[in-house]
């Protein structure tokens, strides 16, 4: 009777480890770093950066020069040259947030290269990730530390379609 019973236990827990689902995790700031392209392009960026900083912080110098010019002369100017002074202040100002965004922006030039040099080296880490999984047979893997982005993920385990189907109820 007792070796029944350890037999049926056995049975049981040996169909949960059958279903149950082989999951892992990657820290992707390791893997990042240790692709030579990685680091290469994370260099060029930050020269680029670098560069274009240098380039904005002597625009703004420029604009500080002038305001103080402005200052110094004030007293001796005409209500309309004046004026005129003050437009060209607060337009170079203008000119030169702009020059900011477009290489600075959420959809700026920086933005543009970062996407050109980094996203097919993270396409084929990702690939990797994939072919590993697969290969391995795992159903999900996780990205390190926090564990809340899913790298991977079998097809079969998108339970979305169900989800909309159970809210239109």
């Amino acid at each position: 009777m007792r070796k029944l019973a350890l037999f049926i236990a056995f049975a049981f827990l040996g169909s949960f480890t059958v279903n149950a689902q082989r999951m892992a995790y990657v820290d992707m700031e390791k893997i990042m770093e240790s692709v030579p392209d990685y680091a290469k392009a994370q260099k060029e960026l930050e020269e680029i950066a670098e560069r274009w900083r240098q380039e904005i912080s002597k625009e703004y110098d420029k604009i500080d020069q002038m305001y103080r010019d402005y200052q110094a002369r004030e007293v001796l100017m005409s209500d309309d040259t004046r004026k005129q002074k003050q437009d060209e202040i607060v337009a170079k100002e203008k000119e030169v947030r702009e020059l900011q965004k477009k290489r600075f922006g959420p959809e700026g030039e920086l933005f543009t290269k970062r996407q050109s040099l980094v996203k097919p080296i993270q396409e084929k880490v990702y690939t990797a990730i994939e072919k590993f999984a697969n290969d391995r047979n795992y159903d999900v893997i996780f990205s390190a530390p926090d564990g809340s982005t899913i790298i991977y993920a079998k097809a079969d385990k998108d339970v979305t379609a169900d989800v909309i189907k159970s809210l239109q109820k």
